[in-house]
């Protein structure tokens, strides 16, 4: 068992995987440093809210009544609320990603060369036969 985990480990497939994790990992923080950072507080400014991210309803009031300041105050205070601002936040950060990833993929089949189709197959003996006696069939 411990030499098929070695040759397992060994081989390419495992290897590659580990880098795309750790490489997915740096990138998932980009992108997220990218959207809190930079995106999220353009589109505070056009919604006109300080915090984008601070967008929540109460559901329930929690061990300590609201009104809460902040998205953060309110599960503090054990209250049940919707994270409207965090869930937009979490997709446009999975819109970006998946647009990031496109282009990668798209790049990269630009970068592969295309096989060549196959020839088209010309006819059969048997059928230039056929062709050459219906000629003469049609000469007669």
């Amino acid at each position: 068992m411990l030499k098929e985990f070695r040759e397992f480990i060994i081989k390419g497939n495992a290897l590659d995987l580990a880098v795309g994790v750790i490489i997915g990992a740096a990138f998932g923080a980009v992108i997220n440093s990218l959207v809190a950072d930079i995106i999220m507080p353009i589109i505070s400014a056009i919604f006109q809210a300080p915090d984008f991210s601070n967008i929540f309803i109460v559901l329930r009031e929690g061990a300590t009544a609201g009104p809460y300041a902040t998205y953060q105050a309110a599960v503090d205070a054990g209250a049940a609320v919707i994270g409207i601002g965090t869930f937009i936040n979490v997709l446009i950060n999975l819109l970006i990603v998946g647009f990031a990833l496109f282009l990668i993929v798209r790049a990269i089949n630009k970068l592969r060369k295309p096989e060549p189709a196959p020839a088209p197959a010309g006819p059969t003996t048997e059928e230039k036969l056929v062709s050459v006696l219906e000629k003469l069939e049609k000469k007669i």
